[in-house]
């Protein structure tokens, strides 16, 4: 059955950004406006704002190997980029969410995001049949009352939850007997969430391996023990066993990293890629092989070890401790419209963003 909606207010133009899924560097603003009719159990949501980061560049160099287009299907060869955000109820065929209500979650970067809803304890479920094989974190939807911090919280909350996990990973499985983690992307917010993770819960050396143009904000940022520049590798301690989690997605970079450490290397993992376009062919990386840290597995584990209000809890704590730290790294920068958000899309993709911002956007 189809409602015919009433809004407060004429729907207004309305844009969603799509990329290209051959080459992200390419993208198009496309209007999109709001539908007139609703079937029973679905909610329209504005996007009120979200984040935009280099982690979501990762999510769409990986949207194919990781179904992140899958997300928010469209026409052939273009996806809408997931970002992590807050949306405004402004139409409800489910009689248990409200109009007005307030949701944060994942939503396709555009104006306004349409939901196949279940409702939950904690807010809904976007359980439309194409949704069925993407993990919970990626479809729930969470009430969210307006704070001073939201606009952090909406920056960290997906990496810095990554981050947290990745640490008790490794903390669980006794840092593979590595006595020092090397951190490639050090000024990348992911990066600097695991060390500031690692310092809180564990006693390693945490190591930053960033580019001469970043040392002196990765300084600045106080979170790592040590801070080499990508040129100085042979600064790095070859004597001690080490880990190596690369958020930048460069094979040479690893390949150089395990060269040096040669057979100290007990651990490596690929988790984001801030250097989505590096080079790829023809380099060869000594054991071990890096593995693909995927987030949602060791959340799904401690979700059934600890209980999913548990988890939440001890992320949402550190998380707290974390987001009162970067005030003094941090900048929040607000784009408004389609136009603006292209431009921070575009800065992003082509790895122009200071990374003592943090982008927060809106279609208004």
């Amino acid at each position: 059955m189809q409602r015919i909606l009433r809004y407060s207010q004429m729907p207004r133009t309305a844009m969603h950004l799509e990329i290209d899924r051959r080459d992200i560097r390419q993208f198009r603003l496309v209007e999109t406006n709001p539908p007139q009719e609703l079937p029973d159990g679905h909610v329209l949501l504005r996007l009120e704002r979200a984040a935009l980061t280099s982690n979501n560049i990762s999510y769409a160099f990986s949207g194919e190997m990781l179904d992140y287009w899958g997300f928010f299907p469209t026409e052939a060869n273009w996806g809408r980029l997931p970002v992590m955000g807050f949306g405004v109820v402004t139409a409800s065929t489910c009689p248990d969410i409200e109009v007005g209500g307030r949701y944060f979650g994942f939503f396709p970067l555009g104006d306004h995001h349409v939901v196949q809803a279940q409702s939950s304890s904690s807010g809904f479920t976007d359980i439309a049949e194409w949704r069925a094989k993407h993990a919970s974190t990626y479809k729930n939807f969470t009430r969210a009352e307006a704070t001073m911090q939201h606009d952090r919280y909406a920056i960290f909350r997906g990496l810095f939850s990554t981050s947290f996990l990745l640490e008790d990973y490794l903390r669980e499985n006794n840092f593979f007997g590595a006595q020092q983690i090397i951190i490639t992307s050090a000024s990348s917010k992911t990066s600097i969430a695991l060390a500031n993770c690692l310092q809180r819960f564990s006693d390693v050396k945490v190591i930053g391996l960033t580019s001469a143009r970043n040392l002196s904000f990765v300084k600045d940022v106080g979170e790592y023990d040590e801070i080499i520049d990508y040129q100085n590798l042979d600064a790095l301690n070859a004597q001690v066993q080490s880990a190596v989690a690369d958020m930048a997605g460069n094979p040479q970079i690893i390949a150089d990293v395990h060269t040096r450490l040669k057979t100290k290397v007990v651990y490596s993992c690929s988790v984001g890629a801030t250097h989505w376009s590096a080079t790829r062919e023809n380099i060869s990386i000594p054991e071990p092989r890096p593995e693909f840290f995927f987030a949602p597995s060791q959340l799904s584990k401690r979700s059934k070890e600890w209980g999913r209000e548990e988890l939440n809890r001890r992320i949402d704590e550190s998380l707290a401790l974390f987001i009162d730290s970067s005030q003094r790294w941090l900048t929040i920068q607000h784009a408004h419209g389609a136009t603006e958000v292209a431009e921070v899309y575009s800065a992003l993709v082509t790895g122009q963003i200071d990374p003592r911002l943090g982008n927060i956007v809106s279609f208004d």
